[in-house]
């Protein structure tokens, strides 16, 4: 078995009322990727605006010590939800079968209203992004089913791991 490869991530909390002491989803993100044996190397909360989200993601996908960005928030159809918005543009590909199977995975705890996430991911400067909602629920479910295998260099067939680190 191959060795284990530990990733500089960050995360970025998209919300209009979070602040530091009640953003529980991105405590969660956080904690997670250090129980992974990953360093969350920066974090962040900014309002649901398209430009403060992509200033934010655009100097980490610039920052060559930043292999990924996990994003809570902003993926619905509320009011200001707009990270897919925000961060389509950025990506140099897109990860299709992220939001596919974030919904078919979340659709097994809640039903139908898996159809109002809009999950995103894509890879841009080789960081590898993923825009998840911001309950704590889909943030752990996301983490536990698809990231935390995906960010994992002995996860086969494959992982995102060789391309992410080869900068």
């Amino acid at each position: 078995m191959s060795d284990f490869t530990p990733l500089n991530l960050t995360v970025l909390t998209v919300s209009d009322t979070r602040t530091e002491a009640t953003d529980t989803s991105g405590q969660l993100l956080r904690h997670a990727l250090h129980e992974a044996g990953h360093s969350c190397v920066d974090h962040a909360i900014v309002k649901d605006d398209i430009y403060q989200i992509r200033a934010v993601a655009s100097r980490w996908i610039a920052d060559e010590l930043v292999h990924g960005i996990l994003i809570t928030g902003g993926t619905g159809f509320h009011g200001r939800d707009s990270t897919p918005e925000a961060m389509l543009p950025l990506f140099d590909k897109t990860i299709d079968g992220f939001g596919e199977l974030f919904r078919q995975v979340s659709f097994e705890q809640i039903g139908s209203s898996t159809i109002q996430s809009r999950c995103v991911g894509g890879i841009a400067n080789r960081t590898v992004i993923f825009c998840l909602p911001g309950s704590n629920n889909a943030c752990q479910t996301g983490w536990d089913q698809i990231i935390k295998p995906q960010l994992d260099s002995r996860q086969k067939p494959c992982n995102f791991v060789g391309l992410i680190t080869q900068r």
